[in-house]
């Protein structure tokens, strides 16, 4: 058959229509398979991407309810319980002049500060056998700090570990980095103490951690069994003895394959409460455990 001019034939025109119906198909089936391996996770920078987008919203989010909050119901500071000048901060820039924080010399085991610079141990990790690798703390165990740990213990003021967990991250980062864990496990209450408080500030400050630094928290993998006598008044051996079954591990409430978890509680004096849930952790498996405090005893 001839053709005149530049007219197709009919039968090549189909040819050339199907072609072009054939790509538009194939382009639809790539784009399809690279968004389904985008979602199984065979892209895995398109899953990063999605996954720095949603923090990013969700910090926004959070941004912006601090600053209604802020608004609405003023931020308190820590140490002296009034509302905090300049707005926006957490703590008065005067009361933090008032903390003491930990420096110096430290004992490699708990991190307290040591007296002199001769040693490298503090006499309670001398003399007691630890269970845990090594742990640290942020401030000094003394008046101005015991009474913004009651407040949040006792009196429901838990906004002040907002505080103390980021200064906590901040001043601590470098010894946490150094914590070869997987999970934080806060030091558990009995439920009785529980119920009456209504909160265990140790889980409260360890899941202000997991937010902060995006590790898990497990707060049901240790309990308390035993209602202990206050411990205030006992020496580091009556306290140790004191918390014998005091507390349980829980091993099928943690991650599988976990190896190490950091110990979270609000106070470290003797050692001996962190010392008798390492105790329980290391029996139920766990290879490591650390331990972080806000607070944390002198050298004794």
């Amino acid at each position: 058959m001839r053709r005149c001019g530049n007219w197709p034939l009919h039968g090549e025109e189909k040819g050339r229509s199907r072609t072009r119906e054939t790509k538009a198909k194939e382009i639809q089936i790539t784009k399809r398979t690279e968004k389904r391996k985008e979602t199984k996770g065979e892209i895995p920078e398109a899953k990063g991407r999605r996954r720095r987008n949603r923090q990013d919203r969700q910090n926004r989010q959070d941004q912006v309810r601090e600053a209604l909050l802020s608004i609405l119901f003023p931020r308190c500071c820590p140490v002296c319980g009034e509302i905090v000048v300049p707005r926006g901060e957490k703590i008065c820039p005067d009361c933090w002049k008032t903390l003491s924080f930990v420096s110096g010399p430290r004992c490699l085991r708990c991190g307290k500060e040591l007296e002199t610079q001769d040693g490298e141990y503090c006499l309670g990790c001398q003399r007691h056998k630890r269970s845990f690798v090594f742990g640290g703390a942020l401030l000094n165990y003394n008046e101005v700090s015991a009474r913004s740990m009651a407040k949040i213990k006792y009196q429901n003021r838990r906004e002040y570990l907002d505080y103390y967990s980021e200064e906590m991250v901040r001043r601590l980062g470098r010894l946490m980095s150094r914590m070869e864990a997987e999970v934080f496990v806060p030091v558990p209450v009995h439920p009785a103490r529980r119920r009456q408080r209504g909160y265990n500030q140790a889980e409260e400050l360890a899941m202000r951690l997991g937010k902060l630094t995006g590790l898990p928290v497990c707060a049901d993998a240790l309990v308390r069994t035993k209602k202990t006598a206050p411990q205030k008044e006992l020496s580091a051996g009556e306290r140790l003895k004191n918390l014998e079954k005091a507390f349980a591990a829980r091993p099928e409430f943690l991650p599988p394959g976990t190896k190490g978890v950091i110990l979270v509680d609000d106070i470290y004096t003797t050692g001996s409460t962190v010392e008798a849930c390492a105790r329980v952790l290391r029996g139920a498996g766990v290879k490591r455990v650390y331990f972080l405090s806000i607070c944390i005893g002198g050298d004794r």
